[in-house]
């Protein structure tokens, strides 16, 4: 399967760094060789992200027709979902902040960390949302606003009449299936990527940086416990009326094809069934889930969250308080352009 040939990649990756920063020359020669790889991967990545996140961003808002008629259910869905998100990032940064205390010093290579920009403060990060040339902050790979540009004009596409609508949101469709596909591709050379990735950057760093990525691991997994417990639980129980123990073993099904595949697209069939099982009414499930599938990302947001903290540290950039906002802000929209579809969380944050 495509996620374990990519561990096995981040582990070769590793294996072969730290036995070249232990002095064994001819791994270190393969390490350092093996670095155009990573550097193709990464362009192959950030090359489909702008589409992507512009066909999958319309595809969802445009879906839901005119914002008016999109009913109180639909209405409460949404603010759930970004009400949620929110406490995912800061949950994500705030235990990556925390565990950082535990990780080693490491100092970037001079090649690989290059002199941060100053990061804006809120009200300058919130005007840059807003773009004067959407076609200039798309050549500038300038993500952000473009998503703002995007979902208010998929907003105004919801509005047309059905026909102008539906060419619309077909060719966005069509562009979203094909993009989804070059994904796809991508991520079948991702084995060969991370290894490119993963083995020259071991090879200067040694030990300091699996250390490190061990820390971040466990930071991500603690903080989705957290998560789990503090929000996700209390709305089960208060607004669901069903107990954490019932709800897992009638969602077990869907769990692990979510768990085994990494994609919400994959185990929406069976989550559908699963769902109406446990009494939710099919006018809801049917409402909801695709939704859920399509738009929601908490996981996603807490993982990149976590991740610019963690990144932060890694390249020795300081992150003011001015500015925690605006990272916050940033983090949730990108959230929003996950799309469903494995390792496209790591797509996003590239």
């Amino acid at each position: 399967m495509l996620h374990v040939a990519i561990a096995a990649g981040l582990v070769l990756g590793l294996l072969t760094g730290l036995l070249a920063a232990a002095g064994v020359d001819i791994l270190m020669t393969v390490a350092m060789a093996s670095a155009p790889l990573g550097t193709a991967f990464m362009n192959a990545i950030r090359m489909v992200v702008i589409p992507l996140v512009m066909a999958v961003i319309f595809t969802g808002v445009a879906k839901l027709g005119d914002p008016r008629k999109l009913g109180r259910l639909g209405l409460t869905t949404l603010l759930f979902f970004w009400a949620t998100v929110l406490p995912a990032i800061v949950i994500g940064m705030g235990v990556m902040w925390l565990g950082l205390s535990f990780a080693p010093e490491v100092t970037m290579p001079a090649a690989a960390a290059r002199e941060a920009p100053e990061l804006p403060g809120l009200v300058d990060f919130l005007v840059s949302l807003i773009p004067s040339n959407p076609f200039a902050a798309a050549t500038d790979g300038s993500l952000l606003p473009l998503i703002v540009f995007t979902a208010l004009f998929a907003a105004a596409a919801g509005t047309l009449e059905d026909a102008s609508r539906d060419r619309l949101l077909g060719f966005a469709e069509a562009a979203s299936d094909a993009l989804i596909k070059l994904v796809w591709w991508i991520l079948w050379t991702a084995p060969l990527g991370i290894f490119g990735l993963a083995a020259p950057v071991t090879a200067q760093l040694g030990w300091g940086l699996i250390q490190s990525l061990a820390v971040f691991v466990v930071c991500v997994i603690l903080a989705l416990g957290i998560y789990i417990g503090l929000v996700y639980m209390p709305f089960l129980k208060a607004v669901g009326g069903i107990g954490p123990l019932r709800f897992l073993g009638g969602t077990f099904g869907a769990a692990s094809i979510a768990f085994s595949t990494t994609s919400t697209a994959a185990a929406l069939p069976v989550t559908l069934e699963e769902t109406k099982k446990l009494g939710v009414s099919e006018n809801v499930a049917d409402l909801v889930l695709p939704l859920g599938a399509s738009m929601y990302r908490a996981g996603s947001a807490l993982f990149q969250g976590a991740a610019i903290i963690f990144l932060a540290f890694l390249f020795d950039v300081q992150i003011e308080a001015a500015a925690i906002g605006g990272a916050i802000l940033a983090t949730f929209l990108v959230s929003l352009t996950v799309a469903p579809v494995p390792s496209s969380g790591v797509v996003t944050l590239a």
